[in-house]
């Protein structure tokens, strides 16, 4: 349809399809990731996060989603650390777009206060880098590794998945 206009309500509608979501990353005072296990499928590690309301920026989604899945207000000031790319899959069939935000450096008090929400989360871990390697599949921990280095080296990352 190049060259021809059409209206923004006809053309949008043409477009592919995403969902947004905003979460945290987190570590301990010693830089090891702080991850919650997944009620909805338990092999499943992330972040504290989630898909973006109506009306809602992914910075407005992290934050509220922080405080719903830990109890805690988890950074104050966003910093992008990057932006993960989900193809259409069978069971997702639209495009997925994270922004992952710097969480912080949490206190073991910080940590100690968590609360997670038994609909969300059924477990927190906070482990090396190395030690999450041996607990994650390969793919899972390429994005870990990515966003780790991101915060590390100052220089945002972009990590895309395949199709399925």
């Amino acid at each position: 349809m190049s060259g021809t206009w059409l209206p923004p309500v006809q053309y949008v509608a043409q477009l592919p399809k995403a969902t947004v979501y905003g979460c945290f990353f987190i570590t301990d005072e010693e830089d090891r990731p702080i991850q919650l296990r997944s009620v909805r499928s338990p092999t499943t590690w992330q972040w504290p996060g989630g898909n973006m309301d109506p009306g809602e920026t992914p910075w407005e989604c992290a934050v509220r989603e922080g405080l719903e899945e830990t109890g805690l207000e988890i950074a104050r000031t966003p910093r992008l650390l990057g932006i993960h790319v989900l193809m259409p899959r069978p069971d997702w069939p639209a495009h997925k777009i994270g922004l992952i935000f710097d969480g912080g450096r949490l206190t073991p008090e910080q940590i100690a206060g968590i609360v997670l929400d038994p609909a969300e989360h059924v477990e927190l871990r906070v482990r090396s880098l190395e030690e999450w390697r041996r607990e994650m599949n390969d793919a899972a921990f390429r994005y870990l590794e990515a966003v780790f280095r991101a915060r590390r080296d100052g220089i945002p990352c972009y990590h895309e998945e395949p199709e399925a």
